[in-house]
């Protein structure tokens, strides 16, 4: 007891000012009442039982139910909070930089619902087990931009995956771009390791930088980059148009990726290409790339907290509850 006691503090303190409205409250309560409260004054008491039963005992002390829970209504909102032990932490000192295609054929339907969103998902999966990694993530189509810079806020991150459309950009598959860009947002990073993630399910068609040329970039900088090619083999149902209306029209189309390309990336740049035909065989490929980018760095220190309000809320409106159900039963008056 002693020990949780040392470790509570208060994220709003200033809600105390409120327990100097407690003293005034007993002062009338036992003390300004009684000159109100009407008295029958009489000359003898012979006659007249003096001996008190319980309730008579107890009912003077009611209204300290109401007053104490008043008391812990106003600790609750002063938000006490635990804090926990300090924990040493071994982290991984890795910055990592996702790129993702938004090109229009990201939308084919070998992949349930498409191949956007189900990469949405397993990148997703990935961020929330890298959980003291910088990551960042850059998307292109027939241009590319950097979406979220590295950060270690991964709830940010994860908003920006999900807002993640085909359209924000305009139409082609740009890879030598995105690279680029995701190069220039590690190049001036102290990690002890630099990673990219470039997944695309296309062949190197839109943009102004050769994508041997990023790859080069990305070594010079001592970058790593890993190359997923999203797609199954031969034909998938693909968008080939599009409508007056922006609606895409659909027809079985052939998977082309330039896989030459992207092994060429990896092999120039020490990482690793992989190819991804299904979800299943996705989540393997990052979950491979989790177990092979295992760097530690120094220890960190660091305190966590845990909310207790929720413990003197209860115990307010027990008293509160008490001191109602007492005075509307047992102890009721009438005037």
């Amino acid at each position: 007891m002693i020990d949780y006691i040392s470790n509570l503090h208060f994220a709003s303190p200033w809600w105390f000012l409120g327990l100097f409205i407690i003293p005034l409250l007993v002062y009338w309560q036992y003390f300004q009442k009684k000159m109100v409260d009407p008295t029958l004054k009489m000359s003898n008491l012979k006659g007249i039982s003096v001996t008190k039963s319980w309730k008579e005992k107890v009912y003077p002390y009611l209204p300290t139910l109401k007053i104490a829970s008043l008391a812990f209504f106003i600790i609750a909102l002063a938000r006490p909070q635990l804090s926990l032990k300090e924990e040493k932490v071994k982290a991984e000192g890795i910055d990592i930089m996702m790129v993702m295609d938004l090109s229009s054929s990201m939308l084919s339907k070998d992949f349930d619902p498409d191949r956007l969103e189900v990469s949405k998902l397993v990148a997703k999966e990935f961020v929330e087990k890298r959980v003291h990694d910088r990551i960042g993530l850059v998307v292109f189509s027939g241009e590319s931009f950097t979406q979220c810079p590295l950060t270690t806020d991964h709830n940010i991150l994860l908003d920006f995956l999900e807002s993640l459309e085909v359209g924000m950009l305009q139409d082609g598959t740009a890879i030598g771009m995105g690279l680029a860009t995701a190069v220039n947002r590690l190049k001036d990073s102290d990690a002890k390791s630099k990673i990219i993630i470039l997944l695309t399910d296309g062949v190197n068609n839109a943009g102004y930088i050769n994508p041997n040329t990023a790859a080069e970039i990305a070594r010079e900088y001592n970058v790593k980059v890993y190359t997923i090619a999203v797609g199954t083999m031969g034909q998938a149902l693909s968008p080939v148009n599009r409508r007056s209306d922006g609606q895409y029209m659909y027809a079985m189309a052939k998977v082309e990726i330039d896989v030459a390309l992207l092994e060429s990336i990896a092999k120039m740049t020490e990482g690793k290409y992989f190819r991804a035909v299904d979800r299943a065989s996705l989540e393997n490929i990052y979950a491979e790339i989790d177990r092979l980018e295992k760097t530690e760095i120094e220890v960190n220190v660091f305190k966590r907290y845990k909310d207790e309000f929720r413990l003197f809320l209860i115990i307010g409106l027990f008293l509160f509850l008490m001191w109602w159900v007492l005075s509307q039963t047992i102890f009721r008056t009438f005037s």
